[in-house]
């Protein structure tokens, strides 16, 4: 009897095998985390995933088994992410991705996760171009789009700053634009003015002629940049270099330039997430990610990228490592099934992957430090 229980049960995981269902409790979990690893801005993300899994495995995985990262940098650039893409769908026993980190990196990728007999789930922490939306049914993300960002960054400087006149600076890419876009409207909506609306490509020699030519013209009350660290690190050191005392704003893609060797302190910047962000679950966060990387601080990115971990660990302890039963569950997550909360709030997914009930937070450089903002 043993020995006839022994081959049956033999001969059902043998079946099993050829749907992909018997597999090994000690067979890792693959998860695919994509982003600009290379670039200072992608440290935070891959710093919180690390972190995240680490605490999974740490209280025995999921369903037995251990979360492993695929990790592959993308470069933030269009072309790279379309093949990072490729390479983590067809990873054998891949069952989700973490990324893409940049809104034009997500949008090229998007159409290779969704493809296919076997489409594969993204979510991103940060990418919040609006063209993201709805770019197809696996595609989701944790963070407010531009729209948001723009509208925020629009009311904090016509409200708190007094601002009635202003100058955007963009990064001429999705991202940049969107912002640009989102801001513009918004601030005339309220009665501003927008002087000028300047782009820019990363490899711009200068900014000094945009800023002179906006001193000609008599200024602006506040000066917007769209765009990345590296950029926005030039412009405010410029600005500064020239004396000129504009309040200056950033999108959240600038974050990290408060720990730039420039005089970045009273710049605003609109973020998912800030690290003095109240709540016990952060505080614990916090306290975790320092004991491993000492007096670094996690950014909207990073903790974006920590709860999506723990999310898909909720996910697949429900309904297994199905690409297509992860996929389901996540789109139920606020409604079907009950929001997550995370470190950088609720989660709740709507109709097209995104999360329209997350507000963004104004923060304020000091002593190299970004918190939170009074007024909020």
């Amino acid at each position: 009897m043993r020995m006839a229980s022994r081959f049956l049960i033999s001969l059902a995981c043998v079946s099993a095998l050829s749907l992909g269902a018997c597999i090994s409790r000690d067979e890792p979990i693959l998860i695919g985390l994509a982003g600009p690893f290379s670039q200072p801005r992608g440290a935070s993300m891959q710093h919180a995933a690390e972190l995240a899994v680490t605490e999974i495995n740490q209280r025995g995985g999921v369903r037995g088994r251990p979360f492993v990262l695929v990790i592959r940098d993308d470069s933030a650039a269009a072309d790279v992410a379309v093949g990072v893409a490729r390479d983590l769908y067809d990873t054998p026993g891949l069952v989700a991705v973490i990324g893409h980190l940049s809104s034009g990196a997500s949008i090229a990728a998007a159409p290779i996760y969704n493809s296919g007999p076997d489409p594969v789930v993204t979510i991103s922490p940060s990418a919040s171009s609006p063209q993201l939306s709805g770019a197809g049914s696996y595609t989701f993300r944790v963070c407010p789009d531009d729209l948001v960002h723009g509208r925020r960054l629009a009311e904090w400087a016509w409200t708190q700053l007094g601002a009635r006149s202003a100058a955007v600076i963009f990064e001429n890419d999705e991202y940049g634009r969107g912002v640009r876009s989102a801001f513009s409207q918004s601030f005339t909506a309220f009665g501003g003015s927008v002087a000028s609306e300047d782009p820019y490509v990363p490899a711009i020699p200068s900014f000094e002629p945009y800023l002179q030519r906006l001193a000609r013209r008599g200024g602006v009350d506040a000066l917007v940049i769209a765009g990345t660290t590296g950029g926005a690190e030039r412009i405010v050191d410029t600005a500064d270099s020239l004396g000129l005392g504009y309040r200056v704003l950033g999108s959240d893609g600038v974050a990290g330039l408060e720990a730039a060797p420039v005089n970045a302190d009273g710049v605003f910047i609109a973020a998912a997430y800030l690290p003095d962000r109240r709540g016990s679950r952060n505080e614990a966060f916090l306290t975790a990610y320092q004991q491993v990387h000492g007096d670094e601080l996690p950014d909207h990115r990073g903790a974006g990228a920590y709860d999506i971990v723990h999310l898909l660990a909720q996910a697949i302890e429900a309904v297994g490592t199905n690409r297509s039963e992860i996929r389901d569950y996540l789109a139920g997550v606020g409604t079907s099934t009950p929001a997550f909360e995370g470190v950088t709030g609720t989660i709740a997914f709507d109709e097209n992957g995104d999360v329209p009930n997350k507000d963004v937070i104004i923060g304020v450089v000091r002593n190299r430090r970004l918190v939170t903002a009074a007024g909020q």
